[in-house]
């Protein structure tokens, strides 16, 4: 069964930082693309950044570049999302996942899509 887990979430007041963990398996993390999206409520999921656990190449939305950086601690097999100054926009529930089976591969492609997904870990930034 796979299994990814975030971690991190809160209730922040506007201006701070939140770092989000996303554990997985060794069989997951090694040589996959994945990625953090947020759902916020009455909005379309939307995609906030990923990683190629390979390689270390990584993608931004252009709404959080400068804001978010995505990282990866190999030993841990965890992805780590760190989000600065925390803007009440960023309220959502923020969610981890993976690629599988060839999308394991299309970490660069713009139309890379998931295949295994965590539970999500909520932030809420007020003002």
């Amino acid at each position: 069964q796979v299994q990814l887990v975030e971690s991190g979430g809160g209730s922040v007041q506007a201006g701070g930082s939140l770092r989000l963990s996303c554990t997985t398996s060794v069989y997951i993390f090694e040589g996959n693309c994945i990625g953090w999206f947020r759902h916020a409520p009455g909005k379309e999921r939307e995609e906030v950044a990923r990683i190629n656990t390979g390689g270390g190449d990584t993608y931004y939305a252009d709404y959080v570049k400068g804001r978010f950086t995505i990282s990866k601690d190999n030993a841990k097999a965890t992805v780590h999302l760190q989000i600065h100054t925390l803007r009440p926009e960023d309220t959502a529930m923020y969610y981890c996942a993976s690629g599988k089976g060839v999308t394991r591969h299309h970490c660069y492609s713009n139309s890379w899509r998931p295949g295994y997904w965590g539970q999500g870990t909520q932030v809420t930034v007020s003002s």
